[in-house]
C-alpha cells in the first residue's frame, strides 16, 4: 500500500483493487480503510482470525471511516491448499529447528 501511495502520489487508493490470499485481519481491514482502498477481494474467508465477514466485522462498524466493496471466493480453493502447505512447512521446519 506504501508503495501504491509512493507511485500514485496520494495515500488515498479510492479507485484501486487489493487482492489478497485470505481474509483480512482486523489489523489489515483497518489499514485498508484508513488508506480508503476502494474494493478488496479475497480468496479464502478465515472464520478464526477474519475481520471482514467473520469475528468484529470492522467494515459494518459505525466508526468505520471508510468501507471498500468486497468479494471472496475467488481460487479459494487453491489459495487455502496453498496457505494450508505453507504453515504445514512452517510448523515442520521451526520444529526441526528447536531439536
Amino acid at each position: 500500500m506504501r508503495r501504491a501511495a509512493t507511485a500514485l502520489e496520494n495515500y488515498r487508493l479510492t479507485n484501486l483493487t487489493l487482492y489478497v490470499t485470505l481474509e483480512p485481519c482486523a489489523m489489515c481491514a483497518g489499514a485498508i480503510s484508513h488508506a480508503r482502498i476502494g474494493r478488496v477481494v479475497w480468496a479464502a474467508d478465515d472464520p478464526k482470525g477474519g475481520a471482514v465477514i467473520h469475528g468484529p466485522r470492522l467494515f459494518e462498524q459505525p466508526t468505520c471511516h471508510w468501507r471498500p466493496t468486497t468479494d471472496s471466493g475467488l481460487l479459494s480453493e487453491e489459495s487455502s491448499s496453498l496457505l494450508k502447505a505453507f504453515f504445514r512447512q512452517r510448523r515442520g521446519t521451526a520444529a526441526r529447528g528447536a531439536r
